[in-house]
């Protein structure tokens, strides 16, 4: 019987996408082991397959390979020691834990390789963007097998610093929220301007769904391109960007926001 040589901390919605992409990968069942007391639906699927569901610390897993930290820091901080104890020093630690920092985690893991890494929401369905961080103890093997298992989320690119973490996090981590609550926004005018309610969140959600699939589909092509193209001179469209773009509209808004959200991950990081 094969042992586990992959264990999830944590197996909620990121740690069960991130899972169901290595199923879907190739990795069986039976290589992973999960630490959770309470499995989302894809970590129970995979349990039932025959995935190793670890009830308590006692539990032997001198086989695993890559450990991927998928719980709160919160909670974390409660566990950590004991995690320390699960797994063999030359387990890879893969953490997408927001806010905590290689420092943290390193002296949580002082005899572990680490790598800090910052998905966003959309990984949850294959479409996210990763950015990831190493100590100097982690090899280059290791960076591609982390990479590998990362991509199930999306794109995966190694940053230079951990400063860029930061700043990743406040741009694709927290990203996504800007673009909801842009949405939210946008069905808000629509109802203000007199769109009956019952329809205003299909043509808000979906214009915001259909520029992303149009932005996704021409990579020849900048933002800014696609917005000039569908931008007529004395237009509606530009009617509306003299007030996005005025010097106290959306980009300085943006600014603001991507600066709140580093001051905080900076913060949260110590």
């Amino acid at each position: 019987m094969s042992k586990p040589t992959h264990l999830i901390i944590g197996a909620g919605k990121m740690g069960g996408a991130l899972l169901s992409g290595w199923i879907r990968d190739g990795l069986s069942a039976r290589q992973v082991a999960i630490y959770d007391p309470n499995p989302g639906l894809i970590a129970q699927s995979a349990i039932h397959d025959g995935a190793l569901h670890v009830m308590t610390y006692e539990t032997v897993l001198n086989d695993i390979e890559i450990v991927l930290l998928g719980v709160k820091p919160q909670i974390f901080s409660t566990i950590a020691f004991d995690l320390a104890r699960l797994i063999p020093t030359s387990a890879l630690i893969v953490s997408i834990m927001a806010g905590t920092s290689l420092k943290r985690l390193q002296s949580a893991f002082p005899n572990n390789p680490v790598l800090r890494a910052m998905p966003n929401t959309p990984a949850a369905i294959g479409a996210g963007i990763t950015a990831f961080t190493a100590d100097g103890r982690v090899s280059q093997a290791q960076k591609d097998l982390a990479k590998q298992l990362l991509s199930a989320g999306g794109g995966v690119h190694e940053v230079e610093s951990e400063a860029m973490i930061d700043i990743i996090t406040a741009v694709s981590g927290s990203g996504p929220a800007y673009v909801f609550y842009m949405v939210e926004a946008l069905e808000a005018a629509a109802v203000k301007a007199g769109l009956p309610e019952d329809i205003a969140p299909e043509f808000a959600r979906q214009t915001i769904i259909g520029a992303g699939a149009l932005l996704d589909a021409t990579p020849d092509q900048s933002a800014g391109d696609l917005r000039r193209a569908v931008t007529s001179p004395n237009g509606t469209t530009q009617a509306a960007l003299d007030v996005l773009m005025n010097e106290n509209g959306l980009p300085l808004l943006m600014r603001d926001a991507v600066k709140a959200a580093l001051k905080r991950a900076k913060e949260l990081a110590g």
